[in-house]
């Protein structure tokens, strides 16, 4: 048997790669809609789950999605269905466009109508019910694909029951008995006078634990708050949206810790500033019609379409026409603000910021509150 042998790529002197974006991509109402149809009439299969990938067509495996590092699923449960539990280190966003239903992630039933948004958070077993009369579908957002480029996205067909403690494990040696050598004496500390530390591997392996649950953004109640920034009028030059905040995502700004949700706005007649930023975004617009302009290409979209609407770093905008637009959106950003990797352009004639780690930029609204 030949042993495994590294390979050495001498890369003297040699310029960074041309970024290669990933063209926009508008996946039809209709579309979306055929596949449905074509989903709820499967047979049931074993674990209950009828799911779609939707695909880039520059989506290679490992890690298909629709967006380099964003898995898209289409899901449908006929009346009185339920899926099988699963858990899975992936996390997930999930958005009801049709129907209703309830979900049970960790033992918290989340009951959810059409347009609803909720998330998965890593191994939480989670199991789907359609508890109406009529179908339900539902979009789920996840880094499946991410974690399957990196070789480590973990699925567990057979979860243990919610609520029953891990087996005990027995260490691989004893710690001697002298309670002195138990935990390392000098704990977390500076040297030198830069700011840098030393962690001993006892704070290595048992970082502080920020929970991650489940959680729940109706729509009817996002809506309610929404509608109000219509009062913001045309001459506001930010986006009209909220994002449906985790607080356990803390400073990264997010949803989950991979993806930020958002709910936007577009009142009739806006047209947005163009922009860039290294996230990529999905949108999936449900009310109201328009278009966007990516890397200077026209896109016409209307209610019912999902796009691949920014793919990372490619300059975009977008406007409504002649009713209100309603969409939600799906962005990298948490991730990218954890890499240190989100590169922001607000505005094309003013310098670049690293959000997270650098001063972000302000709307006029921002200003007039200062």
């Amino acid at each position: 048997m030949t042993e495994l042998q590294a390979k050495f790529k001498d890369t003297t002197g040699v310029a960074a790669p041309k970024l290669e974006l990933w063209p926009a991509i508008i996946i039809p109402k209709a579309q979306i809609e055929a596949e449905i149809e074509r989903l709820a009439k499967l047979p049931v299969p074993e674990n209950g789950r009828r799911s779609s990938l939707v695909l880039h067509p520059n989506a290679q495996e490992p890690g298909l999605g629709l967006a380099p590092g964003i898995r898209v699923s289409i899901n449908v449960l006929q009346p009185g269905e339920r899926t099988k539990p699963i858990r899975q280190n992936s996390t997930q966003v999930n958005f009801c466009i049709r129907g209703r239903g309830h979900s049970v992630i960790n033992g918290k039933r989340i009951a959810f109508e059409r347009h609803d948004v909720w998330n998965t958070p890593s191994m939480a077993v989670n199991t789907h019910v359609n508890d109406s009369n009529e179908l339900q579908v539902r979009l789920t957002y996840s880094n499946a694909a991410l974690l399957e480029k990196m070789n480590v996205h973990i699925v567990d067909e057979d979860p243990p029951v919610v609520g029953t403690a891990p087996a005990a494990t027995k260490p691989d040696e004893e710690p001697e008995s002298n309670s002195n050598n138990m935990v390392n004496p000098f704990g977390t500390f500076p040297i030198g006078a830069d700011g840098a530390y030393l962690m001993p591997y006892e704070k290595l392996i048992n970082p502080d634990v920020v929970p991650s649950v489940p959680l729940h953004w109706s729509w009817n109640t996002v809506k309610a708050h929404l509608d109000k920034l219509q009062a913001l009028g045309k001459s506001y030059v930010g986006r009209r949206l909220y994002l449906l905040y985790n607080p356990a995502t803390g400073r990264t700004n997010g949803t989950t810790h991979n993806f930020f949700a958002t709910m936007c706005l577009r009142p009739a007649g806006i047209i947005d500033r163009p922009h860039r930023h290294t996230a990529a975004a999905i949108n999936y617009y449900f009310s109201g019609k328009g278009y966007s302009v990516v890397e200077g290409k026209r896109y016409e979209w209307q209610a019912g379409d999902l796009m691949l609407s920014a793919p990372g770093w490619g300059i975009h905008n977008h406007a409504s026409y002649d009713e209100p637009v309603y969409e939600l959106t799906i962005q990298d950003s948490p991730l990218n603000i954890a890499m240190e990797s989100l590169l922001w352009q607000e505005n094309l004639k003013q310098p670049l910021a690293t959000l997270g780690s650098q001063e972000g930029f302000a709307t006029n609204r921002t200003k007039a509150a200062g």
